[in-house]
């Protein structure tokens, strides 16, 4: 399909030191697009520009720092002349426990890095490149924005909410730029190892495809939307998580296998 072909595009993707952002920034380089890695030290981002390889470069950039995503976004224009793709990547989770057990700090700094920072970025770079010349958008959600679970409410209700301002980012500055997110399910990730790493077998045999994912399941999905293949798909979340959200499947083959 030569709709996946980005070569001469430029993206950003936000907290691509590793992790699914690293899988991404590999994906679109790979597709022949230019990728800006950024991390929040200089060292990280230029390790994983190095593993990316090609014209790839790396920013130290905290997501919710406004002055450093200009210089970013800056830089980027400068060196590779566009902003075609923003991958809204960068997340965190330091909430762990009953939602009215956190604290503010704790609140905030989730909301802020996980819903602030993709307001931030999709702004700047819709004034500094998209808003006139046309983009990509797609945000990292979870799963978690489409249930409930124990311990990570504050995570989940900030992934709700991206979810729901990806449609809303969609609908303000359509027709130039197309805004998508993902929603991964359990993948393997240092953000998601209270989910997986003590008991992978378990969470593997549950789940309708027989395995956790990997950051390259997320990441070819992104390089999809954001490329012309995609170019009739703006305020969707694509869920990416071997059916996870189906349910608990050992159910089903139990019955198969009892022939009922």
């Amino acid at each position: 399909m030569t709709g996946l072909d980005l070569t001469g595009r430029t993206a950003i993707v936000t907290g691509a030191s590793r992790g699914i952002g690293l899988a991404v920034a590999e994906a679109i380089a790979a597709a022949g697009g230019n990728v800006v890695l950024t991390s929040r030290s200089q060292d990280s981002a230029d390790a994983a520009a190095a593993q990316v390889g090609g014209t790839a470069i790396g920013v130290a950039a905290h997501a919710v720092d406004e002055d450093a995503a200009r210089r970013c976004i800056d830089l980027t224009l400068e060196r590779f002349g566009s902003v075609d793709i923003l991958v809204n990547n960068a997340g965190t989770n330091p909430a762990f426990g009953p939602v009215i057990d956190q604290d503010h700090a704790r609140f905030a700094k989730t909301f802020d890095v996980n819903l602030w920072a993709p307001v931030l970025w999709t702004g700047l770079a819709t004034k500094a490149w998209m808003g006139e010349h046309g983009g990509a958008v797609v945000n990292t959600a979870s799963v978690g924005g489409m249930a409930f679970e124990a311990n990570i409410g504050v995570y989940n209700a900030s992934k709700a909410a991206l979810i729901h301002l990806t449609k809303q980012l969609a609908l303000e500055l359509s027709p130039k730029v197309r805004v998508n997110a993902v929603a991964p399910g359990v993948v393997r990730t240092k953000l998601a190892e209270a989910l997986w790493k003590e008991h992978e077998q378990t969470v593997s045999a549950s789940t309708a495809l027989g395995r956790i994912g990997e950051p390259e399941d997320v990441a070819s999905a992104v390089a999809f939307l954001v490329s012309d293949a995609a170019s009739w798909i703006t305020g969707e979340t694509l869920v990416i998580d071997g059916g996870q959200v189906l349910g608990d499947v050992l159910p089903f083959r139990q019955g198969v296998q009892l022939g009922v």
